[in-house]
């Protein structure tokens, strides 16, 4: 090799790849495109696994076998009841409203409404709790017993998984704010990804608050 001939660089071996901007941006679609659909089947798997208890809940109703389905007095605290599904709903209507604030930049007021949900999420997740621990009948007693003890144990789940979204998504905003500020300015690759997982979690406590209305209709109303 002659001593004028420039070495040809490899990928992988030394030459450095660097992406260009259409494929920057094209791999930020298709990551805000994954949380979009994420989110939405999330949901649907939810919707469905409550909609299995919504259907036991209406055929044990229906056939009331032996008179069995809901005896005298077999009524959850409807107090309770009702607090847990306002906390859900208002724990709804803050994600959106902290959402919407952030997206015209108002971190503060997003990152108050979102402890707010981590705060009575749990509120509600205690609140159910201690339901089951002073319930008038017992879990066998009945049909409706049995739904709603299955449903309570359900409704835990669900809101602690909303109360866990929004604590890692403070979390995570909170770590990306701070490198913002180290490396003296924003990171909009990041401010993309994160607006995106941030209106997929304020629409998954939409969900969250149709189930916890629609089962304390069932429940407490009729």
């Amino acid at each position: 090799m002659s001593a004028d001939t420039e070495p040809v660089g490899v990928a992988g071996l030394g030459e450095t790849y660097t992406e260009t901007p259409e494929e920057i941006e094209f791999e930020l679609r298709c990551a805000e495109g994954a949380a979009w659909t994420g989110s939405r089947i999330l949901i649907g798997i939810v919707t469905f696994f409550f909609a299995s208890l919504a259907f036991a809940y209406f055929y044990l109703r229906s056939s009331n076998s032996e008179q069995l389905w809901r005896p005298s007095g077999a009524t959850a605290p409807t107090g309770t009841g009702a607090a847990i599904a306002l906390i859900a709903v208002a724990g709804a209507v803050l994600a959106l409203y902290g959402a919407s604030r952030l997206r015209t930049g108002s971190f503060v007021d997003w990152q108050v409404a979102g402890w707010t949900v981590v705060g009575g999420g749990l509120l509600a997740v205690v609140l159910q709790c201690w339901e089951l621990t002073s319930l008038p009948f017992s879990p066998g007693s009945s049909g409706y017993a049995s739904c709603f003890v299955g449903w309570a144990i359900m409704n835990i789940v669900l809101l602690m998984s909303g109360v866990y979204w929004t604590e890692t998504m403070l979390a995570r905003a909170l770590r990306l704010r701070r490198a913002a500020i180290e490396e003296g300015g924003s990171s909009p690759t990041m401010s993309r990804l994160f607006m995106a997982n941030l209106q997929a979690q304020s629409h998954y406590w939409g969900a969250i608050a149709v189930i916890s209305l629609l089962f304390w209709v069932l429940f407490y109303v009729i």
